[in-house]
């Protein structure tokens, strides 16, 4: 048994026992909450990664992830639009 407690499958199949589907748990209030917003997010990652690929989903996630752990607002409340920390190096498109 490991530190988490789950057993190898090589271990399951030499001792000859199987183990029984998960039961499905019930979810107090702050799980299900939890459980929402991961079904929110992996439904924008999918998204993102059908419109932008894989790297620009990571890229997101992980700037956003940043700016979670420094205190950033995550989008400019005034307007709506997502906060650039700094000016982008990228040109601007002129149409």
């Amino acid at each position: 048994m490991t530190k988490i407690g789950i057993k190898a499958a090589g271990n399951v199949a030499q001792t000859g026992q199987e183990r029984a589907p998960p039961q499905q748990l019930e979810l107090n209030e702050e799980e299900s909450s939890k459980d929402a917003f991961f079904v929110q997010i992996a439904e924008i990652a999918e998204a993102m990664i059908a419109r932008h690929g894989k790297d620009f989903a990571i890229g997101a996630f992980v700037l956003s992830a940043k700016f979670v752990a420094e205190g950033k607002p995550l989008i400019n409340r005034n307007n709506g639009v997502a906060r650039r920390s700094a000016p982008s190096n990228r040109p601007e498109l002129e149409l």
